[in-house]
C-alpha cells in the first residue's frame, strides 16, 4: 500500500484535543501519578525514572487495577534501540496440577491462593531503575510513599471499581485469611467514595522497605518471608524459595510490518503477538481506509482468528509448541485471511507450523521512551493481602489452562498466558513512541484498533483512543460501546455476529498514546474512559 499518510501529520482536531510538550510527557489514568512522572522529569530523571515513579505511585493511587504484589512488562527506547522488560513470574515450585485438576476440574479458580504466581512489578522497578535510571531509586518510591502514608482524594472511575470489588468481595470471601484484604481497602466498612482520602500506611512502609533494599526485601529479606509465613498458615503454595529464585528477564521485542509501519510487543508469555497477528491478517483487505461495514466485519473476523490461535499456543515460550516467528508468518497470515467471508465464523486455532491493569507511558527530551504496564489482574487480584504489609497478591495463574493437551497447561515454575501487553510504534528504525490499552483480554484488540485507527484512518492519538470500540469475547460474541454506529451494528448482526452493547465503557479498555514527530515535539493523548492525563513539559 502507497503510504500517504503519517499519524504525526493532521491538522484537526478531535473532540478532546492531544497535547504537546517538548521537554517530557507521562501520560497514564490518574491525574495525580502523571503529575509525579512528570515532577521527576522536572528533577533530572529521564524517561526510564518517570515511569518508575509513576507506576509505583499508582499501586496507591489505583489500586482497584494494580499494587505491590503484581506484575510488570515494559518496552524501553533508549540507547537507539527498543529493549523489553518480562517482569512477570512462574507458578510456584510446590503446585501440583493434578491435584488442581481434581479439585476444580477444567477451570482455573480466580480468587484464592492457586491462581498466584511469584509478583515481579517490585523487581521490575529495581531493574530498570539499575539498568537505565538516573536518579536514586529512593528517590523514585518517595512519591508514592508520600500520598500512601498521608493520603490523597479518590478519583472517580477508581471509586467505581472500588465499589464493585467490595460488592462481589463481600459476598464470596467467607475465609478467615480474606479478612486482610478488607482492613487494608475499606473505609468504615465500605468502599470509599469520589473525593474522599484514602490513607494506606501499610503500603507507605512496605514501599519504604522496598525503596531502601532496591527490593531486595520483596524477594529475599524481610517482606519474603512475611508471603512466605502468610502462605504456610493459610494454604498457600507460593513460597520464599520461589520468590528468591526470580529475577526479571530482558527479551527481544516481536514486531511485525504493517502498512509501512513497524509496530512492537513483548514475546510470550504475553499475548501481544495477538495484536501482530491480527494486523498480519487484516494487512490482506486493500480496502482499509474508511470505516465500513465490511471493514468491521474484516477486523473482527481477523481478531477472532488471531484469538485463538494465542489461547491455543501462548504460554511460557519453554513448553510452546510452535514458535513466535510461525505465529507471525505472512504466509500463516494470508491463510487465515482466506477463511473469511460474508458471513460470521465461529473460529478455530490453526497450525502455524504448517506454514484489573494500569498503562502508563513517558518520554523525554533525550529521546528516552517507555511503554509500561503492571497489573494485579481482576481489580484487586487474589483477594489475598499479606498482613500489615498492604501487598495484595495477584492472580496471573487464573490464566492457565486445565487442559493437559494445551500448552499453557499449569505445571511448577512455569509462567501463565499473561494478558498485559506494553507496545510500540515504530518506523524505518526510528521511533514513534508507546501506546497502549488496558483491559484484561481487551488488549491486544485494543492495540489493533488504535493502530488501524492511527494508520489507516487518518486519526490523531486522541481520536484513536475516543473512537468506539468492540471487543469479541468467544464464538460469534461481539461487545460495542453505546456510540458504535448503529446502522453498522444492525448490518453486522445480518452476517451472523451476536451483537451486544456494554452498559460501561471502562470495560472496554483505557490506554494511552505519546507519539514523538522529527522535530522531537512529543504528542500525547490519554484515554476517555478514565481519569487520564497527559502531563507534559
Amino acid at each position: 500500500m502507497n503510504m500517504k499518510y503519517n499519524p504525526l501529520e493532521y491538522t484537526y482536531a478531535s473532540k478532546r484535543n492531544v497535547v504537546y510538550g517538548k521537554k517530557g510527557m507521562v501520560c497514564t489514568s490518574q491525574p495525580l501519578a502523571a503529575q509525579i512522572g512528570l515532577d521527576i522529569l522536572k528533577k533530572g530523571g529521564n524517561a526510564i525514572d518517570a515511569a518508575i515513579a509513576t507506576a509505583a505511585a499508582m499501586t496507591v493511587l489505583e489500586p482497584t487495577s494494580n499494587g505491590i504484589g503484581g506484575d510488570a512488562f515494559a518496552l524501553v527506547w533508549t540507547e537507539g534501540e527498543l529493549k523489553g522488560l518480562n517482569a512477570s513470574g512462574p507458578s510456584p515450585e510446590g503446585i501440583v496440577a493434578e491435584e488442581i485438576k481434581e479439585k476444580y476440574g477444567d477451570k482455573m479458580p480466580a480468587r484464592g491462593w492457586v491462581p498466584v504466581t511469584v509478583p515481579g512489578a517490585p523487581a521490575a522497578w529495581a531493574e530498570l531503575s539499575k539498568k537505565y535510571g538516573k536518579l536514586p531509586f529512593e528517590e523514585l518510591l518517595q512519591p508514592a510513599i508520600d500520598y500512601a502514608e498521608n493520603g490523597y482524594p479518590l478519583a472517580p472511575t477508581t471509586s467505581i471499581l472500588w465499589g464493585k470489588a467490595f460488592d462481589d468481595f463481600s459476598k464470596i470471601f467467607k475465609e478467615d485469611h480474606f479478612r486482610y484484604w478488607f482492613e487494608t481497602f475499606t473505609l468504615q466498612d465500605r468502599a470509599p467514595k469520589a473525593g474522599e482520602i484514602v490513607t494506606l500506611k501499610n503500603h507507605a512502609k512496605t514501599l519504604k522497605e522496598i525503596a531502601e533494599t532496591k527490593a531486595e526485601s520483596f524477594y529475599r529479606g524481610n517482606l519474603a518471608d512475611q508471603i512466605d509465613a502468610f502462605s504456610r498458615e493459610t494454604g498457600g503454595y507460593l513460597r520464599k524459595s520461589d520468590l528468591e529464585k526470580f529475577e526479571p528477564e530482558w527479551v527481544k521485542p516481536i514486531s511485525t510490518e504493517y502498512r509501512g509501519y513497524t509496530v512492537y510487543e513483548i514475546p510470550p508469555n504475553g499475548h501481544g503477538i495477538t495484536a501482530l497477528m491480527a494486523l498480519n491478517i487484516y494487512e490482506n483487505y486493500d480496502k482499509p481506509e474508511a470505516l465500513t461495514l465490511e471493514s468491521y466485519h474484516q477486523q473482527i473476523e481477523a481478531m477472532k482468528l488471531a484469538f485463538v490461535d494465542a489461547q491455543h499456543y501462548v504460554t511460557d515460550p519453554k513448553y510452546m509448541s510452535v514458535t513466535s516467528e510461525q505465529l507471525l508468518s505472512k504466509k500463516y497470515a494470508k491463510e487465515r485471511f482466506d477463511l473469511i467471508h460474508d458471513k460470521a465464523l465461529t473460529p478455530e486455532a490453526g497450525d502455524p507450523s504448517q506454514a484489573g491493569t494500569i498503562y502508563l507511558c513517558t518520554a523525554d527530551e533525550e529521546g528516552n521512551m517507555v511503554s509500561f504496564i503492571q497489573s494485579n489482574y481482576m481489580g484487586f487480584g487474589s483477594g489475598l493481602v499479606v498482613p500489615n504489609t498492604g501487598i495484595a497478591l495477584h492472580n496471573r495463574g487464573n490464566n492457565f489452562s486445565l487442559d493437559p493437551t494445551l500448552d499453557n497447561y499449569i505445571a511448577p515454575g512455569k509462567k501463565p498466558y499473561h494478558t498485559i501487553i506494553p507496545a510500540f510504534l515504530g518506523k524505518d528504525g526510528k521511533p514513534v513512541g508507546p501506546f497502549g490499552v488496558m483491559g484484561g483480554f481487551m488488549q491486544p484488540q485494543g492495540h489493533f484498533q488504535v493502530v488501524v485507527n492511527s494508520i489507516d484512518l487518518h486519526m490523531n492519538p486522541q481520536q484513536a483512543l475516543d473512537a468506539p470500540r468492540w471487543q469479541w469475547v468467544g464464538g460469534k460474541k461481539i461487545e460495542v460501546e453505546r456510540d458504535f454506529p448503529y446502522a453498522i451494528t444492525e448490518e453486522l448482526a445480518r452476517r451472523g455476529h451476536e451483537i451486544s452493547v456494554v452498559a460501561e465503557s471502562i470495560l472496554m479498555g483505557r490506554g494511552q498514546i505519546i507519539w514523538r514527530n522529527e522535530d522531537g515535539v512529543l504528542v500525547g493523548a490519554t484515554e476517555k474512559r478514565a481519569d487520564g492525563t497527559v502531563a507534559a513539559w
